[in-house]
């Protein structure tokens, strides 16, 4: 009996340890295709800056950009199925909490159900794309906002929900800021893997993607609740025309040609994170 209980256990923590490196790589695959997605709304970001025209700078304008290419549908499978293994991590992290001592608290836990809820709708969007479905996944983000706040406004207290809800947008955006100001994504990072001059580089490029990532949200959110305030749904904006007004502030294209510069460093923090976070 002893004999049997021992092996029954020895399988458990086998099978279980596969299971973590399963996540682990589905983890760093969706960090990844985070990482294209950012760094492609960047490139799209600073053609607007220098052109003033050009394709809608957001999750879609990526979409339509990488179907694009030669085996793009190929390409936007693999984006779709490794944003899907990003939502199954979270998941794990919402089941069962998240690396770290204190990653079993029920705000984290919360914050990676959420998580995964996004990122589940992200890569269905796109595997629907990548299906034939053109209206999935390419969607001008502009124009969902718009008609989602349009709807909600058409609800009783809808001004109070949308702006509740503009409000939550601006709260994270500037959470995501701050805490990217303060590095304090170091400690999900395993720093001391990185040579010196690597450390440098990758927690500066956190600092500032992260913080030009912070200031889009914080930014779309104060739109809404202005279409809150005013009842005007138009006054909603997706990541694309949010990104436009930077273009029409005093610094001009500069201050969009930043933030566009932010965006694609914050890509290639991204493709750090699958390199050395701790999942």
């Amino acid at each position: 009996m002893a004999t049997g209980s021992a092996t029954a256990r020895g399988r458990g923590q086998v099978r279980r340890a596969a299971n973590s490196k399963a996540i682990a790589a589905a983890a760093r695959a969706g960090f990844v295709a985070r990482g294209v997605i950012y760094a492609l709304i960047g490139v799209l970001s600073l053609r607007i800056a220098f052109s003033g025209g050009g394709k809608q700078a957001d999750r879609g304008g990526a979409v339509a950009e990488i179907a694009q290419k030669p085996f793009g549908t190929v390409l936007l499978w693999l984006l779709g199925i490794a944003l899907a293994g990003m939502a199954l991590w979270r998941l794990s992290e919402a089941a069962f909490g998240q690396a770290g001592p204190d990653g079993g608290e029920p705000g984290k836990r919360a914050m990676a159900a959420g998580r995964s809820v996004f990122y589940g709708f992200v890569a269905y969007s796109v595997l629907s794309y990548a299906a034939g479905d053109r209206s999935s996944g390419s969607g001008s983000s502009d124009k969902n906002s718009q008609d989602v706040t349009a709807k909600a406004l058409d609800w009783p207290g809808g001004q109070w929900i949308v702006g509740i809800a503009g409000a939550a947008v601006t709260a994270a955006g500037l959470w995501i800021a701050v805490r990217a100001v303060m590095r304090k994504f170091e400690k999900h990072l395993r720093m001391s893997e990185m040579s010196q001059k690597t450390r440098k580089v990758v927690s500066f490029f956190g600092m500032f993607g992260g913080t030009a990532r912070g200031v889009v949200f914080a930014t779309a959110g104060c739109f809404a609740i202005a279409a809150a305030v005013q009842h005007k749904p138009g006054r909603a904006k997706g990541m694309d025309d949010t990104l436009r007004t930077f273009a029409d502030t005093p610094a001009g294209p500069w201050l969009l040609a930043l933030t566009a510069v932010g965006l694609m460093v914050f890509g290639v923090f991204s493709w750090a994170n699958a390199r050395w976070r701790d999942v």
